[in-house]
């Protein structure tokens, strides 16, 4: 007993018995008020908990030999596909020319129409003779044959023959090869074309570029050069605006936690045929961590963020007309160059709560205890006040 009375007086909770008890009705509309709030305030505070936020963190890229993907669909609606070439170099000393895996060519139809015509590989000899005599050799005209070749059978050999040389070739005329298969022709007929090109590519993870100009590209020990004969001397002005519908180096992230990609959309309108387009590009490794998910795990998104500045100018060179004091070099390659430069950190998203469950058990006992504290001194100030006014009714 002694034991229990010590333990009795350190009851905080002192009762009352069921007699001295009042009930009115402003307490009852003051406990129905009070409930309404706590359920309200409980649900705010279960919301918070249950919300996710994105914290980005910044580290150091410490990835080694990796692969850039690259994905892309652009459109060139002055500009037939058989005269587009793809290549991709960078500071290794890696080059791939005329790229042509993972790759797809839409052809379009005369500008401003632009609608798809043929998504198959370009077929420039498809009039290719099928017979031709067991012992034909055909002539390389002063070019070297291709490896493997003592002959130049085909247009497509010829041609090969000539870019090995480094010789331009226009359309092969003269030719007895190409004019057999008509290629010419085929030419001529898809001059009015446009191009949409679309895929991936898979590039070393260093600086490097690719681009889009017109003609066979060859490269030799001093300089990468395109055959720009039958660009220049075509009666149609082709002319390098384009439409970067979509330029990417990776997979989306989750929508809403990165911005869009900085050029999709963009479109540029080249005034004359002698023009460069050059974009300079910043690409930032980027990972994407959902909750839960640590590092090298599954579900963590490896990506890459990138800005960009463009640059524009006219190959004949010359003052800049929006800004006289500028002079522009004279001399170039026409076409659309990505130049991409790689940062050496990386930005690290992980999805974290903003609140523990440790927190929300915290946060749900303050708002019962405040507001069953605040909800006694209103009730008590409501009794007393209509005691006070009733004794003064009856006085």
């Amino acid at each position: 007993m002694a034991r229990s009375s010590r333990l009795t007086r350190l009851d905080a909770f002192s009762k009352t018995v069921e007699d001295a008890r009042i009930k009115t009705t402003s307490g009852g509309i003051v406990t129905l008020i009070s409930v309404l709030v706590v359920m309200y305030l409980i649900a705010g505070e279960v919301g918070d908990y249950r919300r996710i936020e994105v914290v980005p963190e910044l580290i150091v890229d410490k990835s080694r030999g990796e692969q850039l993907p690259i994905s892309l669909n652009i459109t060139f609606p002055h500009m037939p596909c058989n005269l587009l070439t793809l290549d991709v170099m960078d500071v290794s000393g890696e080059q791939q020319s005329g790229v042509t895996h993972g790759i797809h060519l839409t052809r379009l139809s005369k500008f401003p129409e632009s609608s798809p015509i043929d998504i198959t590989a370009l077929d420039l000899h498809a009039d290719e003779a099928p017979h031709l005599a067991p012992d034909y050799c055909g002539e390389c005209y002063g070019a070297t044959p291709p490896d493997g070749k003592k002959c130049c059978n085909t247009c497509t050999e010829v041609r090969e023959a000539y870019e090995k040389m480094g010789w331009a070739f226009g359309l092969g005329e003269g030719v007895t090869q190409c004019e057999r298969e008509h290629y010419g022709e085929h030419i001529k007929a898809m001059s009015e074309e446009g191009c949409n090109i679309s895929g991936h590519l898979q590039v070393n993870k260093v600086v490097g570029n690719f681009h889009f100009a017109p003609g066979k590209s060859f490269s030799t020990p001093q300089m990468h050069v395109h055959d720009l004969q039958q660009f220049f001397e075509s009666p149609k002005e082709h002319k390098l605006s384009h439409t970067i519908h979509h330029l990417s180096f990776g997979p989306d992230l989750p929508v809403g936690e990165v911005s869009h990609n900085p050029l999709d959309g963009a479109t540029h309108e080249a005034p004359e045929r002698a023009y460069n387009y050059m974009y300079f590009i910043k690409v930032v490794s980027t990972s994407f961590l959902p909750l839960g998910v640590k590092p090298g795990q599954d579900g963590a998104i490896e990506t890459h963020q990138y800005s960009v500045t463009s640059h524009e100018r006219s190959l004949q060179g010359g003052s800049d007309k929006e800004h006289p004091d500028t002079l522009h070099a004279r001399g170039g390659i026409p076409g659309v160059f990505f130049s991409y430069d790689i940062s050496p950190m990386k930005v690290v998203n992980r999805e974290v709560r903003q609140r523990t469950f440790v927190g929300l058990l915290t946060g749900i006992c303050a708002i019962i205890g405040g507001t069953l504290t605040v909800a006694t001194l209103v009730d008590r100030t409501v009794y007393e006040g209509l005691g006070k006014m009733k004794k003064m009714h009856e006085g």
